[in-house]
């Protein structure tokens, strides 16, 4: 954002962690060069079909930079496969983003893709500083038209753009700021890639309470409503204010390097004591925080929250009956174990939560009310009331009294069920310590906002969850993963089953003594094949 727009955080965003579109989603043709032409039989010549070819690929994209450089908006736009999106983009980039002098250098094609370099200088109030980075192109063929047209991507004009992202060069809408760890250490995105968009959002929210000031600068400006500025190029420093987080820089660094060996993964690890983040990193090709705003099913880690609500409501308790058969049916609806989970008629809760039996959970279906899970999300763990303000933007986790099969659904963390990591990791703390405090990034004294409150957990029912998650990380699903973690852990996997997908979504959460930490992998299979081991990496690196 800019000067004189209000940045405003929300505990809760309407972001999905859906990433971009593939080509063939918008397949819209400019009316500039359509594809047109009269044959021997007087009738239009017929529309080109199957890959472009090299030096088609050559033409178009050659076409495409010259209009570019020369700042021709409407001209660069007719050689992609979205014109009006594209123009959008390309207008911003010589008007309110100040960039003149445009040079580009394309490398060696690969089949339809072609690399490039980009030097330009940008200009505002007589500073003026060079810009150069590189980006890539594929050229495609209109389905409509048959025309060989850039397959439009926003990233395609900047690496750090997307859909709806516009450029604007002036001064800067908040003071830049210096985010410190909790023991002092600086943290840049330069050495935590993962945090530049939460120092982004750190900025816009306290770079004025900061005491600093000011700069110019050529930024990224966001589509969603609150989404803080990303900054390209800075032609005139301002003074940056210290921002102080709660993060520790020795576990962020090792959650860094866990997440990055499987895309499409986010992890949080925060302080059961406390409620303090210690890290949060993602490994997405999209830049999305899902860490904290992800939206998705979490499987079997939900089974916490299931557990509890069968002790809290009477049903069942830890060494009490949980039958764990082949199938369960629920409002018409069956409902199975992973494969290779052998049936257990005389299953303990203890040991269906262990070995993570879907069946046993769904048993109790019946007998739960609509509500129960809802109520004891909402009052015991702090979910779903749309109230936590840890500092950024964050979703709360949502399990709505949905009725019909998805009331068994959402008791195995599928059906209506969302969360994040985030959310994940407060529902382990809160399972080991019994209270629920409010996941926070920045001590809440720096802006005295209200922090959410919820009732939190009896003394009997921290204990025996304490107990199962421990069985579980010892002897049961997650065994393999915490194993020489010491003492004092507990465990639980997940997995969760997305439409259109190949694998199921990987969760696994933990704790290790007073850390915390919940990781999620989109496609990455059952819990211990991708989650587990991030959330192992952390948690070992905080003992």
């Amino acid at each position: 954002m800019r000067k004189g727009v209000k940045a405003t955080v929300i505990g809760s965003v309407f972001a999905v962690m859906v990433g971009g579109a593939g080509y063939g989603a918008y397949n819209l043709v400019s009316a500039l060069g359509g594809s047109s032409g009269v044959g021997g039989s007087g009738g239009p010549a017929p529309v080109k079909s199957g890959p472009p070819s090299a030096s088609e690929v050559k033409d178009t994209t050659a076409k495409f930079f010259a209009a570019w450089e020369k700042g021709q908006a409407v001209t660069a736009a007719s050689y992609t496969n979205n014109d009006a999106a594209a123009d959008t983009v390309l207008e911003s980039y010589s008007g309110a983003g100040h960039i003149t002098g445009v040079k580009i250098t394309p490398g060696s094609a690969t089949g339809a893709t072609v690399p490039f370099t980009v030097k330009a200088t940008v200009s505002y109030d007589g500073k003026s500083k060079p810009l150069t980075y590189s980006s890539r192109l594929t050229v495609v063929r209109g389905k409509t038209t048959g025309r060989a047209l850039v397959d439009w991507q926003p990233a395609v004009i900047h690496p750090e753009l997307k859909t709806g992202d516009t450029f604007v060069t002036g001064e800067s809408a908040s003071p830049a700021i210096e985010a410190v760890d909790r023991n002092g250490t600086v943290l840049t995105k330069e050495k935590y890639p993962s945090l530049g968009p939460i120092l982004d959002e750190l900025r816009s929210k306290y770079g004025d309470k900061a005491g600093g000031s000011p700069g110019i600068e050529l930024a990224i400006k966001h589509q969603a409503e609150g989404s803080a500025d990303t900054t390209v190029l800075t032609l005139e420093k301002g003074k940056a204010g210290k921002v102080r987080t709660t993060l520790s820089a020795s576990a962020q660094a090792a959650a860094e390097k866990a997440v990055t060996k499987y895309s499409e993964s986010s992890v949080v690890a925060l302080q059961p004591s406390t409620g303090q983040v210690l890290a949060i990193a993602n490994h997405r090709d999209d830049g999305f925080n899902a860490a904290f705003l992800g939206q998705l099913a979490p499987g079997s880690t939900m089974k916490i929250i299931s557990a509890a609500t069968l002790i809290d409501t009477g049903l069942t308790t830890m060494n009490g009956p949980a039958p764990c058969p082949p199938s369960a049916v629920s409002e018409s609806q069956t409902f199975h174990n992973l494969t290779g989970l052998k049936p257990d008629e005389g299953a303990t809760l203890a040991d269906s939560f262990a070995r993570s039996c879907n069946t046993a959970f769904v048993k109790f279906a019946d007998s739960v009310k609509v509500d129960s899970l809802t109520k004891e999300a909402q009052d015991r763990f702090g979910l779903g009331r749309d109230n936590w303000k840890t500092g950024i933007p964050s979703f709360d986790g949502s399990v709505p009294a949905s009725g019909g099969p998805d009331t068994a659904a959402n008791l195995i963390g599928q059906g209506q069920v969302q969360m994040s990591p985030l959310n994940m990791a407060s529902v382990t703390a809160t399972a080991k310590t019994g209270t629920f405090r409010q996941p926070v990034l920045v001590a809440q004294s720096l802006d005295d906002r209200q922090l959410a409150t919820a009732q939190g957990l009896s003394a009997s029912t921290s204990a025996q969850l304490r107990a199962m998650m421990y069985r579980t990380a010892t002897s049961g699903t997650a065994a393999g993963i915490m194993a020489g973690l010491g003492p004092n852990i507990g465990a639980k996997t997940g997995s969760a089953e997305v439409d259109g997908q190949s694998k199921s979504n990987s969760w696994f959460t933990g704790y290790r003594g007073d850390v915390a930490a919940a990781a999620m992998t989109q496609d990455g299979g059952h819990g211990i094949d991708a989650a587990g081991p991030i959330v192992r990496a952390v948690l070992a690196a905080s003992g």
